[in-house]
């Protein structure tokens, strides 16, 4: 036996389907140890219907998120696999593992908050496509943002914003650091005159509507790919050529071109029958817009079942194991059924030594907006190595077909800010349809975010 084999005692249990020595090795054992394609052991459980190992795993803490060499989850192989039970267990473990990685960096984002000055800050973003048309019809929004001690409110009339639908409205996130997370969230609706108190626990009902969802849908993954990023500067003038310089607001800039950015998306589908994509169609439509399915004879909702298992696979330790090329292992669950897309973007970018934020700090305001999926995208590139200075006016991609240019067109340290902004108003009522949202409604309502990518 080779020294690869030897060198993940886990994953071998797993393939071998041997819990009892699984259940041995598993305290002395690193569980989020990732193999020469990149699954963990959890993900090989997943894919090889090991579904003791699979609730072993899980109770002994290992990762959902991270992803294999192939660029896929452990959650997006369970979808594949079809398994109801297991992708509830590993959504619930999912969001249990969020909530605890966000924990750990609370005390250290709420000391980084206090540590900055007061200020207010404005983000001006329009939302921009290469589809002849469409950029006539996408949406723009100014995001008005306070910051007073450890509290940060952001003002937004951009609800939502998924594909090429959005939705408009007058919503307030507010963020108080200084109280327990259960209390630490708030969404205000300014129409309405209501609130909603963002928790980070979901009822049984929200989890089986997700894994609905999950199950009806595509198994998608996104990322943007940096390796052979490049940023060179950019020239201005017809015959006498320079560098370009320019006043962005009140903040002068240098502007930089950045090339080989690219967008990689991927998407399965071996766990839908063409009769699924027709008939799986309206029921997604109906659970992302809150609304409930069919019910059955006893009032309850209809839900997906679980899918015939894939045939058993004949693939051995060694042969998995031993596999020449890394990432590319014998099939171990369903046939898969993908489309890969990938789209360069050339941008550009400006950046200016007047900013008087630090990218760091700005990190620091984006962990706390981090719902919004435009927000994500954009703390995604501020950690990239950036020219020197502080971009003030940055293009990125948002989806495969639309691009954002986001301008820091206002910022001020300010020592008036009013405590007030912080607190719900006092003619607010809490919201009777969905109060005490949880986190991931919360995503859902500002922004539709697939837990797989």
């Amino acid at each position: 036996m080779s020294d690869a084999e030897n060198s993940y005692p886990l994953h071998e249990c797993v393939f071998t389907g041997d819990v009892r020595k699984l259940s041995a090795l598993i305290r002395t054992q690193d569980v989020a140890k990732r193999d020469k394609h990149g699954n963990t052991a959890l993900h090989l459980a997943v894919m090889l219907g090991r579904k003791e190992c699979v609730h072993l795993l899980l109770a002994h803490g290992a990762p959902v998120k991270v992803k294999n060499l192939a660029g896929w989850s452990p959650l997006a192989e369970a979808i594949s696999y079809g398994d109801r039970q297991t992708i509830s267990s590993l959504v619930r473990k999912l969001k249990q593992q969020a909530r605890e990685q966000m924990e750990e960096r609370r005390p250290n984002l709420v000391a980084a908050l206090n540590q900055m000055g007061d200020f207010y800050m404005e983000l001006k973003w329009d939302f921009q496509s290469w589809v002849p048309l469409v950029s006539r019809i996408l949406p723009s929004d100014i995001c008005r943002i306070h910051k007073k001690g450890s509290s940060i409110r952001l003002d937004t009339t951009l609800v939502d914003f998924n594909d090429m639908r959005w939705e408009r409205g007058d919503i307030s996130f507010l963020f108080n650091g200084d109280v327990k997370p259960s209390q630490s969230l708030t969404v205000l609706d300014n129409r309405a005159s209501l609130y909603q108190r963002v928790r980070y626990e979901e009822t049984e009902m929200e989890i089986e509507d997700e894994v609905d969802i999950l199950m009806s849908s595509d198994i998608m993954a996104a990322q943007m790919s940096t390796k052979s990023i490049m940023f060179t500067r950019a020239q201005s003038g017809w015959i006498f050529r320079e560098d370009r310089k320019e006043m962005v607001g009140s903040f002068h800039s240098e502007f930089y071109i950045i090339n080989g950015m690219v967008l990689e998306s991927r998407k399965r589908r071996e766990h839908l029958s063409e009769e699924d994509l027709q008939k799986n169609k309206a029921i997604m439509e109906s659970l992302t817009k809150g609304n409930t399915q069919g019910l059955d004879s006893n009032g309850e909702p209809m839900r997906r079942s679980s899918l015939t298992p894939p045939p058993s696979s004949a693939v051995t330790w060694q042969e998995y194991i031993e596999a020449p090329v890394p990432g590319e292992h014998p099939v171990l669950g369903r046939e898969l059924v993908h489309k890969e897309t990938s789209k360069v973007f050339k941008a550009t970018v400006a950046m200016s030594p007047d900013f008087p934020l630090s990218v760091d700090m700005l990190l620091n305001v984006l962990e706390v907006i981090a719902p919004f999926k435009h927000f994500s995208k954009l703390r995604e590139f501020v950690q990239m190595k950036l020219p020197p200075g502080f971009p003030v006016k940055i293009d990125i991609p948002i989806l495969p077909t639309v691009t954002a240019k986001i301008t820091f067109q206002e910022f001020s340290f300010r020592n008036d800010i009013s405590p007030d902004l912080f607190e719900i108003p006092a003619h607010y009522i809490e919201d009777p349809n969905s109060a005490n949202c949880d986190r991931s409604e919360q995503e859902k309502l500002l922004s539709h975010a697939c837990v797989c990518m």
